[in-house]
């Protein structure tokens, strides 16, 4: 048997499938991708259900990758033309566990001397991140944090993922450079996460949930399987840990289906003084609400019994892409995220009630190769709770963008809608529209979908773009001060 540490653990771990490479090689390193080995990498290679096929990935991945030995969940159609290359197959169900065995030799993890906070849901999951973190912050706390904005240390950004959960491998990574850096690592858990086990053997403390709706069928196949899923975040939670829940209807659902392996509680939010929304006007939405009381629980817990009770609020910040507002007189621009059907609904509803007396409308579109299931619902929201909408594109990937307006038009009424595929121009248009209606109206513009993103996705290419940028453009073009 080789001395080498890698070697070693290849040569005794449970595979169902191995093929020794024809010569021993001096394994230095592990990764998750192809671009990234050298002549001493173990790739770790995770196969899903995506509709291509073996061939197309091994000419995309491992044709021309220089690793030595390659790691997979199941048995691949090309493994016979790795020439040379040593290859395993790791046993049904134990892909997430495997490549936690190479992290643990490669990336360990002092699992005492960090406290871990997990956060999943269909909405909300970052806002909730970022307000934990600020109030961890302000109390004096070295937090880690791993989401859809990037990687944060102490609130200064270190780098982008690319991911709202990074992989197995790559978020152990930066949990290992980060070690002595950190008091507390709170991190984003997404269902995909949750399901291909990326978050395997990180013991939250107490973890939060904010909501569940539909999204993501396109890689779930149906609702029960995505909140399965999701409910998964209840066997990471160490033992004497809480998940922390701001949807009735999920705690209800999780007890439904016996006594939970950890205890469940409800948050109902407590009113907020008028002095916190004239601080923090973005509490002024009911679901920026319910994100700040689930990481003001989190944050209590963490921190002691003797902070509880604390005026959390104070310590918040806006978030980037989460009704982001911009007033001008009686014309407020809102930029934010909401790209599901719920939270579509969830912000125009907000919208309604913080602003009674201002008309909607809305600039939206819905991203291509995804769940399509969810276009016409996310038309119907916008129809039932703007006045206006201007239907664009977002992300369309791989597929036509008026091919996905289409399916969106499926849920909505002619009258009081427009298309514009061209997202700049659609948001241009917005702004000539409001500027030709007379100064004493009050609108309220929402444009939808992309929030914090600064890119546009087509045909293999992300291109930039910022919904922040348009909006200033033509504030400028416009003169609007």
């Amino acid at each position: 048997m080789s001395n080498d540490p890698l070697n070693q653990l290849l040569a005794t771990t449970d595979f169902a499938w191995r093929r020794d490479p024809l010569r021993t090689p001096t394994l230095t390193n592990i990764q998750w991708r192809a671009d990234a080995c050298d002549p001493g990498s173990i790739l770790f290679f995770q196969r899903f259900d995506d509709g291509r096929s073996d061939r197309e990935l091994f000419e995309r991945y491992l044709a021309r990758s220089p690793f030595s030995v390659l790691v997979v969940n199941r048995m691949l159609d090309c493994l016979d033309r790795l020439h040379g290359k040593g290859v395993y197959v790791t046993r049904p169900g134990r892909w997430a566990e495997t490549v936690g065995r190479f992290c643990d030799r490669v990336y360990p993890l002092d699992r005492d001397a960090i406290g871990f906070i997990g956060i999943t849901g269909t909405n909300g999951k970052t806002t909730t991140l970022k307000y934990l973190e600020s109030i961890l912050a302000a109390h004096g706390r070295r937090v880690l944090s791993i989401g859809t904005l990037g990687v944060f240390l102490d609130g200064e950004r270190l780098n982008e993922t690319g991911f709202t959960s990074p992989p197995q491998i790559e978020l152990r990574r930066l949990l290992h450079a980060n070690r002595e850096r950190c008091d507390l690592a709170v991190m984003e858990a997404s269902s995909h996460a949750l399901d291909q086990g990326r978050v395997h053997g990180i013991p939250f403390q107490n973890a939060g949930w904010t909501n569940f709706t539909q999204d993501h069928l396109d890689y779930h196949r149906d609702e029960a399987s995505y909140f399965a899923a999701k409910a998964r975040i209840l066997d990471l939670t160490r033992p004497g840990g809480r998940l922390f829940c701001a949807s009735p209807a999920v705690v209800e659902r999780l007890l439904d289906q016996g006594e939970p392996r950890v205890a469940v509680e409800l948050l109902r939010p407590a009113p907020l003084p008028p002095e916190a929304i004239a601080a923090k006007p973005f509490l002024t939405l009911e679901h920026n609400r319910r994100n700040y009381a689930l990481a003001a629980a989190l944050a209590d817990a963490a921190l002691g019994g003797s902070e509880a009770g604390n005026p959390h609020w104070r310590h918040l910040q806006a978030v980037d892409g989460r009704f982001e507002c911009r007033v001008i007189g009686n014309r407020t621009i809102v930029i934010d995220f909401a790209h599901t059907p719920d939270a579509l609904d969830t912000i125009l509803r907000a919208i309604r009630t913080g602003f009674p007396q201002a008309r909607v409308i809305t600039v939206f579109g819905c991203g291509g190769d995804r769940d399509h299931g969810k276009r016409p619902l996310m038309g119907a929201a916008v129809a039932k709770g703007a006045d206006r909408a201007i239907v664009t594109s977002d992300n369309p990937r791989t597929e036509d963008p008026a091919a996905i307006v289409a399916d969106i038009l499926t849920g909505m009424p002619e009258a009081g809608r427009e298309v514009i595929l061209d997202r700049a121009a659609a948001i241009a248009h917005l702004f000539d529209w409001l500027d030709a209606r007379p100064a004493e109206e009050q609108w309220v513009a929402l444009i939808a979908g992309k929030g914090h993103e600064r890119y546009i996705d087509r045909d293999g290419h992300k291109s930039y773009f910022s919904d922040q940028d348009e909006v200033e453009r033509n504030l400028k073009r416009l003169g609007w001060n």
